[in-house]
């Protein structure tokens, strides 16, 4: 097959395997997960064999006019380079894992069959997004992604948090679609094309009339997909769905959707150093609240959940400084250590029949029951914290090396400002994050008191992926070296300045938060919390709705729990209530939009039934009490029509007699 080809199957399989598993699950449900796994694994296969056919030479754009618009035509096209041709591996080898887990994970779900066929459709669009040399067709993609997570994240619909985090996923990514689609029309109204190529011609030729309110427009748009301040409330929430979907929309997909845009449009937003500079001050801004906001959090995967929206922080920052190679290093190397970090938080909720870390500190032995989980998910939270030599130290050492570049303006055309914003508030990230990794393995993996509820051991495919993923995650740090051939050529080698100060910093976290729990975990045995544990029985998927479910009621909320042994809460003092609730600014946006949109909707439903109603109503009640009158009439009796016309016939013989008598006078 020819390269073309190749790389049109990689996302068409996907889609083909959804469609099959949608139309055969209920008819034929011993094919449900072989079209689940098996069109999955081809297309990873596939795009590994595009990555190695591609490899470092010039990028290759290939397209045909899908339809005349009269207009600005939108095309067929296909655009493969180094970043798109990785980032298609890393979806593809993501998404297979994700399949494999979920045949034991979700084993004896009901809905299984669809949950299999959406995450197929959900893969195939992120495809379509990283393949596509078209925005229109790329918007396609985008808005897939956004419908899949709906369904996705409310699995579980019984629970009211699934319902209410899916409808609140769907909203607030959408709040963010709408200028990222005026962005998308106004980009190629200038450009003249919607050709990405042919974009990025204009803009290195100065066609670009209004650059940075362009850049600011898509930003919007990525702001909310890949869960940035201030849209980035969705992403904790949407926890409430099954864990593999988690790894999936963190590691591979949605998330990363946007920084994956930024990157390939970058000289877009280069073109406007304002655009750069608002970019450089909302990572900040998301970076260091997410890992304050994840130092307090209780539910384990809420924890992950604000990490992932730090780490976009650190790859929105990398394009901030105009340095794409960086921030898609980041992006495939947290691709890798956040899927197996979710995956290994599945394993650890079954085995202790909590979401809770608190409960989790109160339970001993739960690291011998998983050692599996606990050795591949150590491993992890140390790539996380960017400790050496995992695969974290060097992506985020290339990500702090790049701001460090523009900090001190050796970087042509990126605002110094912005290089020392990215700069500062990584590094504050790193000890943030250090600190909430290590927290969240003390409280997992080294808990004393009752031992864990035996749930049986994990089905082995579950074990087997976390193994699967442990490996990039420990060796991807040595392809380092290697990338920048595949990227735009700058090294992505770290510096010894910020390796030094990111690596001090965060072992300055990891002790400060042990030094903590020292203190704090003798607290845990004189204070119980209460803790709701699913049955030794239940299947991994019962266990998390369980889980899901009971939170709120057994600790007041979804997030944090009054836990006086919590080190989250020594470090924190003050802020942390604050940060439990992400800042409160879910209770900001419903004073600013929720209450004045319920409002307005009531007073519209009052006008309609108070005024509109009103007047529809006696528009028709006067023909109905006009038709009553003359029904009345209306007796049967002839002898009354008689006397009635007679009557009317004397009537009129009088007048006419008064009108003669009037005239001759």
């Amino acid at each position: 097959m020819t390269l073309t080809t190749t790389a049109v199957l990689v996302p068409l399989l996907p889609f083909l395997g959804a469609v099959a598993g949608l139309l055969l699950g209920r008819r034929a449900p011993g094919f449900v997960r072989p079209l689940a796994v098996l069109p999955t694994l081809a297309a990873a296969a596939l795009a590994v064999t595009v990555a190695i056919k591609q490899g470092t030479g010039p990028a290759t754009d290939v397209a045909t006019e899908l339809t005349p618009t009269g207009s600005i035509p939108i095309d067929l096209a296909l655009h493969l380079d180094g970043f798109a041709v990785l980032i298609a591996v890393l979806v593809g080898v993501v998404a297979t894992c994700v399949q494999l887990y979920s045949t034991g994970y979700l084993r004896n779900d009901p809905r299984y069959a669809s949950y299999a066929a959406l995450v197929s459709l959900f893969t195939s669009a992120m495809l379509l997004v990283v393949y596509t040399g078209d925005l229109m067709l790329l918007l396609v993609g985008w808005e897939v992604m956004g419908i899949c997570s709906y369904f996705l994240v409310g699995h579980y619909w019984e629970t009211e948090a699934a319902r209410a985090a899916s409808l609140k996923a769907f909203l607030v990514t959408k709040l963010g679609d709408v200028p990222f689609l005026f962005g998308i029309f106004a980009l190629a109204a200038d450009a003249g094309t919607f050709r990405i190529t042919g974009i990025l011609g204009s803009v290195a030729s100065g066609g670009l009339d209004h650059p940075t309110l362009i850049a600011l427009l898509l930003l919007a748009g990525v702001a909310g997909k890949s869960a940035q301040f201030p849209l980035h409330t969705w992403l904790p929430d949407a926890m409430a769905g099954p864990t593999p979907v988690s790894a999936l929309i963190h590691a591979a997909t949605m998330v990363a959707a946007g920084i994956y845009v930024v990157a390939r449009l970058l000289p877009v937003f280069a073109a406007s150093a304002a655009a750069l500079m608002v970019m450089a001050v909302m990572a900040a801004l998301t970076m260091v609240g997410s890992g304050l906001a994840a130092l307090a959090q209780d539910d384990i995967k809420r924890v992950l959940a604000y990490s992932t929206v730090g780490q976009l922080g650190y790859m929105l920052g990398a394009l901030a400084v105009g340095d794409r190679g960086a921030a898609v290093f980041h992006l495939i190397s947290h691709g890798a250590f956040k899927a197996l970090l979710f995956l290994g938080a599945g394993v650890i909720i079954h085995a202790a029949g909590t979401n809770s870390l608190a409960a989790m500190s109160r339970m001993g032995g739960l690291a011998r029951r998983i050692p599996d989980a606990y050795w591949t998910m150590t491993v992890a939270l140390l790539a996380l914290a960017a400790i050496p030599p995992f695969a974290g130290f060097f992506s985020k050492e290339a990500v702090l090396g790049a701001a460090e570049h523009a900090a001190t303006g050796a970087a042509h055309g990126i605002p110094g400002a912005a290089g020392w914003t990215v700069l500062v508030s990584g590094l504050l990230t790193a000890l943030l994050t250090a600190a909430y990794a290590t927290r969240l393995w003390l409280r997992a993996f080294r808990g004393k008191g009752v031992e864990a509820p035996d749930h049986g051991r994990q089905p082995v495919v579950m074990n087997a992926v976390l193994w699967a993923l442990f490996v990039p995650t420990v060796a991807l740090g040595l392809a380092a070296p290697l990338l920048p051939a595949w990227f735009d050529g700058r090294s992505l080698a770290p510096t010894l300045t910020t390796s030094v100060l990111g690596t001090g910093i965060a072992l300055v976290g990891g002790l400060v938060t042990c030094a903590a729990w020292r203190h704090t975990t003798a607290l845990a045995a004189r204070t119980p919390i209460g803790a709701v544990v699913a049955a030794p029985d239940a299947g991994p998927e019962a266990a998390e709705e369980t889980a899901i479910a009971t939170h709120a009621p057994v600790y007041g909320d979804n997030a944090g729990a009054a836990d006086p042994a919590d080190p989250g809460r020594l470090l924190l003092g003050p802020l942390q209530p604050h940060a439990a609730v992400g800042f409160h600014l879910d209770a900001v946006y419903s004073a600013l939009f929720v209450r004045p949109v319920r409002a307005a909707a009531t007073l519209v439903r009052f006008l309609d039934r108070a005024v509109v109603d009103t007047y529809v109503s006696g528009a028709g009640a006067a023909p109905r009490w006009l038709g009553a009158a003359v029904r009345r009439a209306q007796t049967g009796n002839v002898q009354t029509y008689l006397g009635a016309l007679l009557a009317g016939s004397l009537v009129l013989a009088i007048a006419a007699v008064l009108v003669a008598t009037g005239t001759g006078a």
